[in-house]
């Protein structure tokens, strides 16, 4: 599985780890457990991609507030999945643990971004 790196922007860190997700998920066998597990998992890895963008796309700053906010909802789904599909299917741990530490670091990129949006408007808000 191909390392993660942080030379390009948000955008096209949050596409490709929703690639990879997709590539992972079809790299998997399904059965009665690991079909709605997978199918979870492959919805809220790459809806925090389609969720950045639309932030990017706001067209107010609450709205980018609000999608910003659900961009760490669905990286911090994401990680519980990938929890969950390590129960059925252990001999990728590895795979899973790579993909879980990248769920992870989005989560804190967009904490730190609803962190900051916080301050600047209790700043605002002090003037």
């Amino acid at each position: 599985m191909k390392q993660f790196s942080n030379n390009y922007d948000l955008e096209e860190r949050t596409a490709k780890f929703g690639e990879q997700i997709i590539r992972f998920g079809k790299g998997l066998n399904q059965d009665a457990v690991t079909r709605p597990i997978i199918s979870q998992l492959i919805r809220s890895g790459t809806s925090i991609g389609a969720n950045y963008m639309e932030a990017n796309a706001a067209i107010s700053r609450k709205d980018f507030n609000n999608k910003i906010h659900i961009c760490k909802k669905e990286s911090q789904e994401t990680k519980h999945w990938l929890r969950m599909i390590v129960q059925c299917v252990p001999d990728k741990k590895e795979d899973i643990r790579k993909l879980w530490q990248e769920s992870q670091e989005l989560t804190l990129i967009f904490q730190k971004i609803t962190t900051s949006l916080k301050d600047k408007k209790l700043k605002i808000e002090e003037l």
